[in-house]
């Protein structure tokens, strides 16, 4: 009996998430489990989802052999995997589905069954759309720092507006890292405002580089200060990002006679996160992550200040 109880609080847990968990039989190539959300995503009863082929048949033409293929392959290898997708709704429009899919072995090692979820992601691609179209208007509008090449002011107001909008919708944490670089006064004063410029350029292409998935957007706000916008990502998480940029800095061993911390140049970050509500704003945030870095800075430059540290 409690076998059966289990089983049973495990199918309401399983059936009132978003994700869609699906099951299927490798040896039948038949559904042995769907959720029942599968119906309010995509429109198709669960008792039309028989075999691997009406799975098939639901991705839009588009995707269809790429993602088949590919899962296919992923699977007689026994690799976990997920692919994303433009899946047909019964009324002729799409979602955009994250298939993740975990590959269950038999004792003998084989193949025995494939467990997933579907997740839908129709929000995140329009937001990727809508940072494509941003992407493309600041090469029409020059929204592009005309010294270092890299966004400036007015693209991550832009962005930062979006990313705001996004994290508060789906309760997702944002996070910002706001860069300065370490005495830069010091730096013209001793090199030139020439080889200042030519400074700041090679900071600017380093740090972009630190920036690496799609919708990770870094800006030069102005002088020596630079923005890294993070989507998705907690406080953690843009630590270890802003330890890679100090990192990245390092690496470049530019020469910085005047720098009353190092021989070469160095940078100082503030980092925060937040999952936004209505009663915050983005002035607000980014005065708070303008305070770690004033802290950065009075902790004695060339470091990282935070919540946690």
């Amino acid at each position: 009996m409690k076998i059966e109880a289990d089983s049973a609080v495990y199918k309401t847990l399983l059936e009132s998430t978003k994700a869609i968990p699906w099951k299927l039989d490798w040896r039948t190539m038949q559904f042995a489990y769907i959720g029942p959300q599968i119906e309010r995503v995509l429109g198709w009863s669960v008792e039309s989802w028989v075999s691997v082929q009406d799975w098939a048949e639901r991705i839009h033409e588009e995707d269809r052999e790429q993602v088949v293929n590919f899962c296919i392959s992923q699977s007689k290898e026994g690799a976990d995997h997920e692919a994303d997708y433009r899946a047909l709704t019964k009324d002729g429009d799409y979602v955009w589905i994250r298939d993740v899919v975990h590959v269950v072995r038999n004792d003998a090692g084989e193949v025995e069954a494939l467990i997933g979820f579907m997740f839908d992601i129709s929000e995140r691609k329009k937001t990727e759309a809508k940072l494509i179209d941003l992407q493309k208007e600041l090469e029409a509008l020059s929204f592009k720092d005309g010294l270092t090449g890299v966004a400036n002011r007015r693209m991550f107001d832009s962005v930062m507006e979006l990313e705001w909008s996004n994290a508060r919708r789906n309760n997702r944490p944002l996070a910002l890292i706001i860069i300065d670089i370490d005495y830069f006064k010091q730096y013209n004063d001793c090199y030139g405002h020439i080889q200042g410029d030519q400074c700041l350029q090679r900071v600017a292409k380093t740090l972009a580089s630190a920036a690496t998935r799609s919708r990770d957007f870094f800006a030069r706000f102005g002088g020596e200060e630079f923005m890294l916008v993070l989507p998705e990502t907690d406080e953690a998480s843009a630590v270890k990002v802003a330890e890679r940029c100090r990192n990245l800095i390092f690496k470049e061993q530019i020469a910085h006679a005047q720098s009353a911390v190092s021989q070469i140049l160095t940078i100082s970050m503030g980092v925060g996160a937040i999952i936004p509500t209505h009663q915050d704003s983005i002035s607000s945030f980014i005065d708070a992550v303008d305070r770690r870095l004033y802290a950065a800075k009075q902790k004695g430059r060339n470091c990282i200040a935070s919540d946690g540290r």
